[in-house]
């Protein structure tokens, strides 16, 4: 940046703004990708929820208007403060709606500021000293924090940022914006578009990582990648993603790969590529997909060579892996040597913590079982737009201001991309996915059957490693590590200081990333393990690394093609159901 300034030619300005863009469209992006709720919607927020909360609130200021009238009061004397220049109400650090310092400097926009602040922190205090149930405490706040967003000052046409980047467009930044509103109303169902989709193509600059779709049924493709070295672990490792979204945020780019990791560090690596389904698809159950899978693991197994094999898989595809793990157990089947599993959680006593969960009450869970059943499928773009409700200011007002009132592209940004690339779910799977958090089964021995056999996951011998994300919001931190205690074997348990995506997309090389590790020590509560837990500097992969290279056997010459004799490649990797 220095050497472009110190310059003071066009050329030199051109490439300082072109640069500062770039960064800014990232940061945009990057924050996003940290607090997108992921793939895990299966009950979604109803418009029965909200009324039903919103009656919870008239009814408790009915119940306790004195409560009501003392924060009022409370309110119209910080009021007046502002209105005088007296207020101390500061937006908080990392609140970047009122980062532009407009909103410091000048009166009005600091009394804006200062008002909205006011309202939300005495309605904040309110609900929490209000006689209620936490669970109800959390729905008021969700609801009062809906409305709070969409009225912030941030997203008027007045912001601040807004007005300058008018000016200095000479209207041109308007006009952008009003095109981008209109296209998003006709294609996105009036939701800000969160990824300038242009950049990136499926095979060419995402899911790139060269292999072979070697086998294909109607469920799943099984792609084999290509060694990267020239001796491999002869124990294969097979990835299984969440059937709610396509597999290759485990290959975005060439930096941005799991699989290009674990290819070059001498592991043998398929992964499975789940068919989109449609409604005629919508007998598919949690047996279609285990029966599909036992295929895909008899394909590798006679690729390899090899009689057993490591396994991966992550958020609602562990779900899937430990009940099929749980099936081979009571199988009597010893063929899984490890099992990797990535912000995953099936002990769904412990979704409580997630606000996904705040209303999947009884009702709510029914509504949605009624309407998967009637289309055949869960429509992953309907749910996907659901949830963004769910963190308004991050994937909802973030993409207004900078969409529509600021004119400016939505992020480049991979993950983005494939976030909003969804798929369906089949009704009849998503309706045992909601059973299971009705009656949390899976964890209950023996209460849960898999193609007719009752399962009970403490028989699961193979060790175990768990990773989950400090700050995730979908499978919260705790909720996985009360899982993975369900699980018998020899457990590891592994804490990613970042989200949901994030603590998965785990790059070496980061200066800021870091993990906590306490080995051997599961059977204790979650805060117990936390305070003695050891902090790592760098990245979860590398530590994976070592455990899984224990597991995967000798090193052998790696193979000179993919597939086999009875097993020819059908197309190149990503194959044809990721498209």
């Amino acid at each position: 940046m220095r050497q472009y300034m110190d310059r003071l030619d066009p050329a030199g300005i051109d490439e300082a703004i072109k640069y500062l863009e770039k960064r800014r469209r990232q940061m945009v992006g990057k924050d996003a990708s940290e607090r997108m709720l992921g793939p895990n919607p299966f009950v979604g927020i109803t418009r029965r929820g909200i009324l039903d909360t919103a009656g919870l609130t008239t009814r408790q200021i009915r119940k306790n208007p004195g409560n009501v009238f003392r924060h009022a009061l409370h309110f119209s004397k910080e009021l007046a403060k502002v209105v005088s220049g007296r207020s101390g109400i500061e937006a908080p650090p990392r609140d970047r709606r009122f980062s532009d310092a407009a909103w410091k400097l000048n009166p009005f926009y600091r009394a804006w500021m200062q008002t909205y602040l006011a309202v939300k922190t005495e309605l904040e205090n309110w609900i929490n000293e209000e006689d209620l149930t936490d669970y109800d405490k959390k729905r008021i706040q969700f609801l009062a924090a809906l409305f709070l967003d969409a009225l912030a000052p941030s997203n008027s046409v007045l912001n601040p940022a807004a007005l300058k980047r008018l000016i200095d467009t000479g209207g041109l930044s308007a006009v952008k914006g009003i095109r981008q509103l209109a296209s998003d109303l006709v294609e996105h169902f009036g939701m800000p578009s969160s990824v300038d989709k242009r950049p990136f193509k499926v095979g060419r600059n995402l899911a790139a990582s060269p292999g072979a779709v070697v086998f294909r049924n109607d469920v799943l493709e099984l792609i084999q990648y290509q060694p990267a070295t020239e001796e491999v672990f002869s124990r294969p490792l097979l990835l299984v993603p969440p059937q709610i979204n396509k597999y290759y945020v485990f290959d975005l780019s060439e930096h941005n790969s799991i699989v290009r990791y674990v290819t070059q560090n001498g592991l043998q690596m398929f992964v499975v590529s789940w068919k989109n389904p449609t409604p005629k698809e919508g007998h598919w159950n949690m047996d279609t997909y285990i029966s599909a899978l036992e295929e895909a693991l008899e394909v590798m197994t006679s690729i390899t060579s090899s009689e057993d094999f490591n396994l991966m898989a992550a958020c609602s595809g562990g779900v899937t892996l430990v009940s099929m793990l749980g099936y081979f157990a009571a199988q009597e089947v010893s063929r899984t040597r490890s099992a990797t599993l990535l912000v995953s959680l099936y002990d769904m006593e412990s979704t409580t913590e997630s606000p996904m969960m705040l209303f999947a009450d009884p009702k709510s869970i029914q509504r949605a079982r009624k309407y998967s059943a009637r289309k055949g499928v869960l429509d992953g773009g309907r749910m996907a737009r659901l949830f963004a409700w769910m963190r308004p200011n991050d994937l909802i007002w973030n993409y207004w201001v900078n969409n529509y009132l600021l004119g400016n592209s939505p992020p480049a940004f991979d993950i983005l991309y494939w976030n909003a690339d969804t798929t369906c779910l089949p009704a009849e799977f998503h309706a045992e996915m909601l059973g299971l958090f009705e009656n949390n089964a899976l964890v209950k021995p023996n209460q849960m059957k898999v193609k007719g056999t009752p399962i009970d996951l403490g028989r699961i011998e193979c060790d175990t490693y768990t990773v989950a994300g400090v700050t995730d919001h979908i499978c919260p931190w705790r909720a996985c590590f009360r899982s993975s205690r369900h699980l018998g074997g020899k457990k590891e348990f592994v804490l990613s200081a970042s989200g949901h995506i994030q603590s998965i997309l785990n790059l070496p090389g980061n200066p800021k990333a870091s993990y906590q590790i306490n080995p051997g020590s599961t059977e204790m509560d979650p805060d117990t393990w936390l305070a003695s837990a050891d902090k790592k500097k760098g990245s979860w992969w590398e530590n994976w690394l070592q455990w899984i290279g224990e597991r995967s056997g000798d090193k052998i010459k790696a193979p000179s093609r993919l597939g086999n004799d009875d097993y020819h490649p059908l197309a190149d990797a990503p194959g044809s159901y990721v498209l």
